[in-house]
């Protein structure tokens, strides 16, 4: 097997990575992300039927020097179904436990029944680093849903009475003769069916932020539009930052500044995972990335916009595919 040397970018990214951390190395805490999911056959586990939840409360517990468990966080997840939860300095979380909340206002929908509560995993400590993440919670209606698969019928038990023979008729029946056979018919060739042309979603593709902004490919913004506010994609954090007015369209134009450079490459990020399955985020990682760098110092917004500035150029590998919309 031939033997794989690091490149220089790589090599550059570890370097920086090394001495970001080593300047910003007072700066310790704790970050917690999880997802919270739509339970819709209150099957306990997650379908083709489920969905991510916004606007739940999710509350993480510790177990205290008595040992009782103690809320030390409450966190409300995004439009993507995540939520962040920050601590600062170095706790130990690892007996720590998250578990969605209900309340009586939120019998109706899917937020009546909390699922059950799951314990913190550390993904990585480093420099007074740590990161931990949470398996999928669930939160579920009062009843399944109608379109879920009920649980098979029992079998019918056999018959109690067995079903007689037929007698051997009296008189036997001469053997049927098959009528000779004619020359099957058979069809005409068909000609063959043009290629079918490849589908979009499916193909990989990457666009920078100034292709994004062309009138010509404006049909390409299916999932989220030049209009919609920054704060409501990327939640409270880019609200604190960014104020509640600003859309994605003016983000799409930031520039000169470590904030504004983050947004911009964080949108066009965020449109080229709706654009191609194949790009190298999917638009919950976006999303979960945008507000760890928010929350981190000035390295880790330089470090994450020029991550998404790299994946958005396609790493020199992969073109952007747009064609002019009709």
């Amino acid at each position: 097997m031939p033997r794989i040397m690091p490149s220089i970018d790589g090599l550059l990214l570890i370097a920086f990575l090394i001495a970001a951390a080593a300047i910003d190395g007072v700066q310790c805490g704790a970050v917690v992300t999880g997802t919270v999911f739509c339970d819709q056959c209150k099957d306990g586990q997650i379908s083709l039927f489920d969905y991510p939840l916004d606007g739940v409360k999710v509350a993480m517990a510790c177990p205290g020097s008595d040992g009782q468990m103690t809320m030390v966080g409450e966190e409300t997840t995004n439009m993507f179904g995540g939520y962040t939860m920050k601590f600062d300095g170095t706790p130990d979380l690892g007996s720590c436990y998250a578990q969605v909340l209900t309340t009586k206002q939120d019998s109706s929908g899917c937020m009546a029944v909390a699922g059950p509560a799951k314990s913190l995993k550390l993904m990585f400590s480093m420099f007074g680093m740590e990161m931990y993440s949470v398996d999928a919670l669930l939160s579920q209606p009062a009843q399944p849903m109608s379109f879920c698969q009920s649980s098979p019928s029992p079998a019918l038990p056999p018959p109690t009475t067995p079903i007689p023979a037929l007698p051997p008729p009296e008189t036997p029946v001469p053997p049927i003769r098959s009528p000779p056979s004619s020359p099957a018919f058979r069809l005409p060739p068909m000609p063959p069916l043009p290629p079918m042309a490849p589908v979009p979603f499916f193909e990989a593709s990457a666009c920078s932020h100034q292709y994004w902004m062309m009138p010509e490919f404006k049909c390409y913004w299916k999932v989220i539009n030049p209009n919609m506010k920054v704060a409501v994609i990327f939640g409270p954090l880019a609200a604190k930052k960014f104020g509640t007015d600003m859309t994605l369209w003016v983000g799409l134009q930031g520039r000169g500044d470590p904030y504004r450079t983050l947004l911009r490459e964080g949108i066009t990020a965020l449109l080229n995972s709706y654009n191609s399955l194949l790009f190298q985020y999917n638009a919950l990682s976006v999303v979960e990335h945008m507000n760890m760098a928010l929350m981190g110092s000035t390295q880790s917004i330089l470090l994450t916009a020029l991550r998404f500035k790299r994946a958005n150029s396609g790493y020199d590998r992969v073109s952007c595919k747009f064609k002019a919309c009709k």
